[in-house]
Order: structure tokens, then C-alpha cells, then sequence
């Protein structure tokens, strides 16, 4: 169960896994695991309001409200929950690390251009970098079929009722990817500004996607998720003459929220900006190759093989 939202996520299904059963990868990951969901406690804390005035729920430790359960309860499965995945995200980490490659957790909204985006970077990158992507979303194949059609590798995840990925599920992903050393991964998260800022992937940077469609208030209506990238791409800015959007406010609450987030305005769309994204692709990989000589001259990783 997300704390956050009240999600299940029983429903997983990864291309070419089962995740209802346990795998054991030979990177170190061990994926045995059950999908329990509390309901046994009966504390109801709930805070009454007058009409009229604001409403906030989460005022305990936890920042969540669910019905039957306690703040200390929320606060228990949370820990329970994000400490499992912690260590799913180390050995995540521990893979990318040993084999030189850039993972990217592209986060947004729905609607933000985020699929458009990455489709481009890949038709202009696919020639000079070695490529693959995992696909969230709650259902279907749509997105991963879009950047199959590019030629480039794509493992989708549909996670049911779930709104995030989590770092066991990218875990078991990689095991189909088999990437190259010294590669970019790109990990397009399910379209949600609140969860997946908590679920740390093993990527090396969060990489939020904001539409100028959206508001420029978004940083501060959905703070977690801006605090937690190291990136903001302020998209579709080839529609600015037609809308109200204040770029330099939005970017003075995001950086409100994060004074050491980056923040560059493109176009998917007509490319307008998209350079400079290329530049820091470029530039976070070589970041990783660094003194990795191994690397720059091997084959592909040992395999990621679940059982």
C-alpha cells in the first residue's frame, strides 16, 4: 500500500516476468516478496473542521490519512514500505554504478509531454549513445510501443492500481533489458506529481517534466517532487504566446522549493531548447565514465538473469 494515496500495487505486471512470484537476480537483488495491505487498526483521529476552513489531513508524523489507521501506524507501514524499497534501490544503484550507466527517473504529471520528449531525445541520441527505456503506466503497452517504433529496447510496466514504480519492479525490468555498459537508461515513471518522489529507483538523477499547460505553481502545490529532482524541463514553451504562464515565477517557486534545481525550457515538439537537454545527457555520462576506461572498451554487462 502507498502511504501516500492508499494505491495497491497486487496487480504489477512486468514483459516477461510474473511478479506475483519471487525472483533471485544475479546482481544481488532478492525479489521474494508478498503485497500485504493493513486494515487491523482502529484509531480514528480524524480532526473535525468548520465549514469554510481549510482542511489538512497528514498533520501527524506520517503526512498521510487513511481511515482505520493511526498516524503511528501510517508512520510504521511507511518506514516498513520505503526501507524494503531502499534496499531494492541500493542494489539498483550498485548495478548502474559497477557498469558505468546513467539512469534518469523522468517524473510528471499526465499530459506534460513527458513520452513526446523522450521519444525526440532518443531519435537524436540513439546514433551517439547506447539507449533503453522502462515504461510505467497503470495499463496498456501505448508508450512502449511508441519507443520501440524508435529501435531502441523498452520494457513496459503496468502497475495496476499503483501509481508509481518502484525500485523492485525496475529491478526485475533490467533483468529483460541486459543494457550496454557505459548506456543510458531512462525510466519514464507513471504520470503522478506526488508518489514517486518518495521511491528512489537507484537512478542518478530525478528529472521533472513540467508543461507551461499546467500552471506555473506546480513547484509549489507538489514541493516533494521538485525538491526531489535535479532537473526541471519546462516543456512546450512553442505555446507560451497562446497562455498566461509566468516562466520566471514558475522558475523562482521552483527553485523556492530546491535553490539547486536546473531548470531548462524546451519544445518536444519543435525542438526549440532541446540542445542544451541533449548537452546534459551528455555530460551526466561522462560524468560516469569517468576513469572507467573497462568500461568504454567492453561488451555488454553480465545478465541480469531472474529465476
Amino acid at each position: 500500500m502507498c502511504t501516500t494515496c492508499g494505491c495497491g500495487t497486487g496487480e504489477v505486471q512486468i514483459e516477461g516476468h510474473d511478479h506475483h512470484h519471487g525472483h533471485d537476480h544475479s546482481h544481488g537483488h532478492d525479489h521474494s516478496h508478498s503485497h500485504d495491505h493493513e486494515h487491523s487498526d482502529h484509531d480514528h483521529s480524524h480532526e473535525h473542521h468548520q465549514q469554510g476552513q481549510d482542511i489538512h489531513y497528514g498533520t501527524g508524523p506520517a503526512h498521510a490519512h487513511a481511515p482505520g489507521l493511526s498516524q503511528s501506524r501510517m508512520v510504521e507501514i511507511e518506514q516498513n514500505i520505503l526501507g524494503k524499497n531502499d534496499e531494492y534501490a541500493k542494489e539498483n544503484r550498485r548495478y548502474f554504478t559497477d557498469n558505468a550507466m546513467l539512469a534518469l527517473n523522468l517524473v510528471s504529471s499526465p499530459g506534460s509531454g513527458k513520452t513526446t520528449l523522450l521519444t525526440r531525445t532518443i531519435n537524436d541520441l540513439k546514433d551517439d549513445l547506447s539507449l533503453s527505456v522502462i515504461e510505467g503506466d497503470q495499463q496498456t503497452t501505448h508508450d512502449a510501443d511508441r519507443i520501440r517504433e524508435t529501435g531502441v529496447s523498452a520494457v513496459q510496466i503496468n502497475t495496476g492500481k499503483g501509481c508509481h514504480l518502484d525500485a523492485h519492479m525496475v529491478g526485475h525490468a533490467m533483468a529483460n533489458l541486459n543494457p550496454d555498459k557505459g548506456s543510458v537508461l531512462f525510466v519514464e515513471n507513471v504520470g503522478n506529481l506526488v508518489c514517486p518522489s518518495a521511491f528512489d529507483l537507484g537512478e542518478a538523477h530525478k528529472v521533472a517534466i513540467l508543461s507551461v499547460t499546467e500552471g506555473e505553481d506546480k513547484p509549489l502545490k507538489y514541493p516533494d517532487m521538485f525538491f526531489a529532482a535535479d532537473i526541471m524541463l519546462l516543456n512546450k514553451i512553442d505555446l507560451l504566446p497562446y497562455l498566461e504562464f509566468d516562466v520566471e515565477k514558475c522558475i523562482e517557486y521552483a527553485r523556492r522549493v530546491n535553490p539547486d534545481i536546473q531548470v531548462l525550457q524546451v519544445s518536444a515538439t519543435t525542438g526549440e531548447g532541446m540542445d542544451t537537454w541533449y548537452q546534459w545527457v551528455q555530460a551526466s555520462r561522462q560524468l560516469r565514465l569517468i576513469g572507467r576506461s573497462d568500461i568504454l572498451n567492453a561488451d555488454k554487462p553480465q545478465q541480469m538473469v531472474s529465476v
